[in-house]
């Protein structure tokens, strides 16, 4: 039966043994995504070097994105309480800066590739979606991607990711490529922007990335708009006005209100000299701060129903989408063959008899088809002659088709399932087979079962925080 490599095995004891020290409760669903990858391997859907749970971030994934110098590395270093991130009013780093907890090795910064070969963190194998999309640039993942090592608490059990400005004008494409990677995966993305340049409309771009396309998502939920360093608007005549004119670009773009807030750091903000006005953009500051911290704190607890909502939704996909499609690529490519064999049967027949008139005359071949019909025997080193050379015609048809297929494939959104096609199409795969190779009772069974733990899993997690029976509750995760 096939299975995952060595390296995919220690990668899920090496995943094991983190959750243990850091969150047993997901044990459980490290089992499940193996299972899943079991199924996955059997229908050829996944190569042995490759996993369903690499598809995930385990830890909680926080991303800052936004615009050049809108103080994102500023707050990240006010939140972690100590100087990690380099700042300034210039573009400081061109990189995506991964931030982990690390005691012993805190302030080290690692390359890129320590991100692309670990399944734990976001960017596994980061590398192969940056080729496809920039030829090349996949070999230099250290130019992209870095993994810096913090001692602060508040990092403990998550991921922070820092990234570079963004200018969707003159961002490369395999960065745009690593920012939608982010998006996708993260549990809360915070998006900066800055009041020192009141200009929102000239950003429409930017704008257009980081929130048209984004409200309408179904996690939009986890979108933070930040507008920081409003400690610059102080010394307006009317300060609210820098405040209105970004909330009206936000919700020109759809933002619906409860999701934008206005922040500054304290420990580098401007004066502000009014007493009154220093009270109120301070109480609006630390109120949002509040916000924004709160619901960094919050994403420990969605982090786990993400994992599990992430394998059930990986087992209905499979079943309900993947495997359909193997299937409907097969039998495209069982119409095909059995097409192309019957026209060149036809083909051959006709060449065959023309030909044969041609040569011997009508009468002759008339002869030669009656002795086929009423002596076969005697006959059969030319029909064995005939059906080995049907055979290498129908071997050969089967082989150009599915070449064509692949073709297809390599250049589409089905790209994914090429592996599993080239799998149910080979030379001496049967043309009438109605299932695609490894889906039986036996797997059905086993997505059923990852569906059913799944909701187990749910209730386990419920009982953390839910309290139905009145006994104590214990809110930690396990932790």
């Amino acid at each position: 039966m096939p299975g995952p490599d060595r390296s995919i095995e220690k990668r899920f004891e090496s995943l094991r043994q983190h959750l243990k020290r850091e969150n047993p409760v997901l044990l459980d669903a490290v089992g499940g995504f193996q299972q899943l990858d079991q199924i996955g391997y059997t229908t050829h859907l996944l190569e042995p070097d490759e996993s369903y749970s690499t598809q995930i971030p385990w830890w909680p994934l926080i991303s800052i994105l936004g615009t050049f110098s809108a103080g994102k590395s500023s707050f990240i270093n006010s939140y972690l309480g100590s100087s990690l991130q380099q700042t300034g009013n210039q573009a400081v780093d061109d990189k995506f800066t991964v931030v982990c907890f690390g005691r012993e090795n805190a302030g080290k910064v690692l390359p890129g590739l320590a991100l692309d070969a670990d399944l734990r963190f976001p960017f596994y194998k980061i590398s192969d979606e940056i080729e496809k999309v920039a030829v090349g640039e996949g070999r230099r993942i250290d130019a992209y991607l870095q993994l810096k090592i913090s001692d602060s608490e508040v990092v403990r059990g998550k991921i922070l990711i820092d990234s570079p400005g963004f200018d969707a004008d003159e961002q490369r494409t395999s960065t745009l490529r690593l920012t939608d990677h982010i998006i996708d995966l993260s549990d809360l993305v915070l998006v900066f922007f800055d009041a020192r340049h009141p200009e929102p409309g000239a950003m429409q771009d930017t704008l257009t990335h980081l929130v048209q396309d984004t409200i309408a998502r179904p996690d939009s939920n986890k979108f933070l708009y930040i507008l920081n360093q409003i400690d610059t608007a102080s010394r307006e005549d009317n300060p609210e006005d820098i405040v209105g004119a970004w909330q009206r670009a936000l919700s020109q773009k759809g933002l619906t209100a409860g999701r934008f807030y206005t922040i500054y750091n304290k420990d580098v903000a401007m004066p502000i000299e009014n007493e009154g006005l220093r009270r109120r953009f301070e109480a609006r500051r630390d109120r949002d701060l509040s916000d924004i911290e709160e619901r960094i704190r919050q994403v420990e607890v969605e982090r786990a129903y993400r994992i599990v909502g992430a394998m059930e939704k990986e087992a209905y996909f499979i079943r309900d989408n993947a495997i359909p499609k193997v299937a409907s690529l097969r039998k495209q490519w069982s119409r095909s063959v059995l097409r192309s064999d019957f026209i060149l049967a036809i083909l051959l027949g006709l060449l065959a008899l023309l030909g044969g008139i041609a040569a011997f005359g009508p009468a002759s071949v008339l002869g030669l088809l009656l002795g086929i019909v009423t002596q076969p025997a005697s006959l059969l080193p030319l029909l064995g002659g005939i059906v080995v050379l049907i055979l290498v015609l129908h071997f050969l048809v089967k082989y150009l088709v599915q070449k064509r297929i692949v073709r297809q494939l390599r250049h589409s959104d089905d790209e994914p399932y090429t592996g599993a096609f080239i799998k149910n199409s080979g030379l001496l795969s049967s043309v009438f087979r109605s299932t695609p190779v490894g889906w039986n009772k036996s797997t059905r069974s086993s997505v059923v079962d990852v569906i059913n733990h799944s909701s187990e899993f749910v209730q386990k997690l419920n009982d953390q925080f839910t309290n139905p029976s009145g006994g104590p509750v214990d809110h930690d995760l396990g932790q």
